[in-house]
């Protein structure tokens, strides 16, 4: 979706494209069901946020990656993060998965039940700041053991994808 790129564009500057996380996403599709956009009367994207397959280190357990949230700049602070945020967890849970990581600042993340408290054995492909990478259990013990870095999974791209 060509909005939801440019939207991302605008909110985070052409920089994003080389962050560890986005390395994860390159090539891949979101997690089944869990690509989400906020719009604005008119229609226009003005907020989006996509969940995506990753297993969490050498044939580890299954995981999702949340990110990027992005939120028009103009509309920050007006909750559209805030419900985004809310209703990808909500659906991450209800549709079965065990466990959401992200690299983010931990003040934000945390009213959603994110922290680093699980994270410590695990890392992203690429440089980060270690104290940024946070999870949330979905079920209990779903980080449990979990070590290594984080890779890929889930469904590839196809090139007719780029066909519009």
């Amino acid at each position: 979706m060509l909005a939801r790129e440019a939207l991302l564009d605008r909110a985070m500057g052409p920089k994003r494209r080389k962050k560890s996380s986005e390395k994860l996403r390159r090539g891949r599709r979101p997690s089944e069901g869990l690509a989400f956009v906020a719009r604005d009367p008119s229609g226009a994207v003005v907020g989006t946020v996509r969940l995506w397959d990753v297993t969490l280190g050498e044939n580890g357990p299954a995981a999702l990656l949340l990110g990027p949230l992005a939120v028009e700049p103009g509309l920050k602070s007006g909750g559209i993060g805030s419900a985004l945020m809310r209703h990808a967890v909500a659906e991450a849970a209800r549709l079965g998965h065990g466990a959401i990581l992200l690299v983010g600042d931990a003040p934000y993340y945390g009213r959603f039940g994110f922290s680093a408290d699980r994270t410590g054995s695990l890392a992203m492909p690429g440089p980060y700041e270690r104290h940024r990478l946070l999870a949330l259990e979905l079920k209990d013990g779903a980080l449990d053991g979990a070590k290594g870095t984080i890779k890929a999974a889930g469904r590839k791209v196809k090139a007719l994808d780029f066909v519009a």
